[in-house]
């Protein structure tokens, strides 16, 4: 009886407000049913899982507005969410909140080749603004491995980047403008049609704001015309950290690749597995992938360096394609990594830290070194020329206390990157995953710092709540402040 009196309370809380939402968005926006919320529980990062208390499908800015005016009125948390397919928790719900799904927001609404931008909705699909304009010779440079499933509204709230992110960039480099919806429901335009406007850089503050400062609903990017020659090397190595000393002798001779990639062995034979290209050394210990781009008597020079710099290493062979097909058979792989991973675990957990270039040998064998004294596989897959690290943990969540140590090694991870002179992240973002972890990069008065800025936009901290800065759910200090509570009872009698 208890049980469904707490249901029926419930029940009556939700349901003027459901009505609010339904007579907004309809009654096909708004999922209210409990096995369809299960849809929503978590993002990318699969380890964390909390059902939404109602999800919301809005088309348009308006609809936005107004559901956040309501989760606004009635003091409701909420969390902005794309596609989903974020890696750091970023989406993740929190308990009895409103989530609003972008994902029917997919418009293109505006291709301005002259001007080299284009205007997109959140839901776009971060490849199909390349599809839309690769015809008249323009593409987007951000390109992170998920680009044929991961949204624009999701590249703009973590600052993704991708392989392509040496030369060109991540996602801040690439935004123009944005139309906003923030915490209070107002709508507001920051940046514009051109590269430098006057005032506070505003745009430049939203992107990689994780959802805590509003929620982006129209997009204007930066889109780029595509280089004249392009050719892609792959050299193959008998230790990663040859194919690591080559990424720094590359860049110090003044090269500059449109992106350098490294992947180790493990990873190697993963995804030959899955992919099956048949290109990449099963027993080579580490391949490098370099991609060259600009005018074709400059990738010509660029390229004949960049072999000579390989065989200096120790680089045992290498090969390079120019034209698209064979281009796209050497980065299949490269792509297909983290879905490979799935196909040699149960489960695999990604970090994200970055280090500097000249760091990376060190920084890998002290990762591999962490593995094997946790007893965890690690394959290694990375942006190697910006030093963002995405070691891949491989582990059986069925075994009881695993995800536990993960996340320790995890930790030590990215505390090594960042004594290394590093980040904790490089585009997937801080998130519920690396919250606890921002004491390790920012002191107090930093983090107190980011806090104003947040509180400005978002003062009643309902806004994706308890993510990027460290809550006590995340970072033991609930366990801690009942230790000490205990403690403390105890001493009374």
């Amino acid at each position: 009886m208890l049980l469904r009196k707490i249901f029926n309370d419930t029940d009556s809380k939700w349901k003027p407000i459901i009505q609010e939402f339904e007579a907004v968005l309809g009654k096909d926006g708004v999922v209210r049913r409990k096995d369809e919320l299960l849809t929503y529980e978590c993002d990318g990062l699969t380890a964390y899982r909390q059902r939404p208390a109602v999800v919301v499908l809005p088309r348009t800015t308006e609809q936005v507005a107004a559901a956040v005016k309501i989760c606004d009125r009635y003091n409701l948390p909420w969390v902005a969410r794309g596609a989903g397919t974020g890696l750091s928790g970023g989406a993740l719900p929190v308990e009895d909140c409103v989530l609003i799904v972008t994902a029917r927001m997919k418009q293109i609404l505006d291709v301005d080749l002259e001007n080299q931008r284009v205007v997109v909705q959140p839901g776009v699909i971060n490849n199909w603004v390349t599809q839309a304009v690769s015809g008249a010779g323009f593409y987007y440079a951000p390109d992170p491995s998920s680009q044929i499933i991961c949204s624009i509204g999701g590249n703009v709230a973590e600052n993704s980047g991708g392989v392509h992110c040496l030369k060109y960039g991540v996602t801040t480099n690439h935004v123009m403008g944005l139309k906003l919806v923030i915490p209070d429901g107002s709508i507001i335009d920051v940046g514009g049609f051109v590269s430098e406007m006057p005032g506070y850089d505003l745009t430049g503050l939203f992107v990689g704001s994780e959802g805590t400062l509003g929620i982006a609903t129209e997009i204007t990017l930066r889109i780029l015309k595509t280089p004249e020659s392009i050719c892609v090397l792959l050299a193959d190595f008998t230790s990663i950290e040859a194919a690591g000393s080559s990424v720094a002798d590359i860049i110090s001779a003044g090269i500059i690749p449109a992106g350098m990639e490294i992947m180790d062995n493990l990873s190697i034979n993963a995804v030959e597995d899955v992919a099956k290209t048949n290109c990449y050394p099963r027993d080579a210990e580490a391949i490098l992938l370099i991609e060259l781009d600009g005018l074709e008597v400059e990738v010509a020079a660029n390229k004949k360096r960049v072999a000579e710099i390989c065989q200096k290493n120790g680089a045992r062979n290498i090969t390079s394609a120019n034209d698209p097909e064979t281009r796209l058979k050497l980065w299949k792989g490269r792509k297909a990594a983290f879905a490979a991973a799935g196909h040699i675990s149960p489960n695999y957990f990604v970090q994200d830290g970055v280090i500097p270039r000249t760091q990376l040998a060190r920084v890998l064998k002290e990762i591999n070194a962490l593995g094997e004294r946790y007893g965890y596989r690690i394959a290694n897959v990375f942006h190697a020329g910006d030093g963002n690290l995405h070691p891949l943990v491989l582990y059986d969540n069925s075994v009881p206390g695993a995800w536990e140590q993960v996340e320790k090694l995890g930790g030590e991870i990215l505390r090594l990157c960042v004594e290394a002179g590093g980040s904790l992240s490089g585009e997937h973002g801080i998130g519920s995953d690396k919250n606890c972890y921002m004491p390790y990069m920012f002191n107090q008065v930093d983090l107190e710092t980011m806090q104003y800025v947040r509180d400005c936009f978002n003062p009643k901290g309902l806004a994706n709540p308890g993510k990027v800065f460290p809550t006590p759910r995340t970072c033991g200090e609930a366990a801690n402040a009942q230790k000490m509570a205990q403690f403390k009872e105890a001493e009374l009698f």
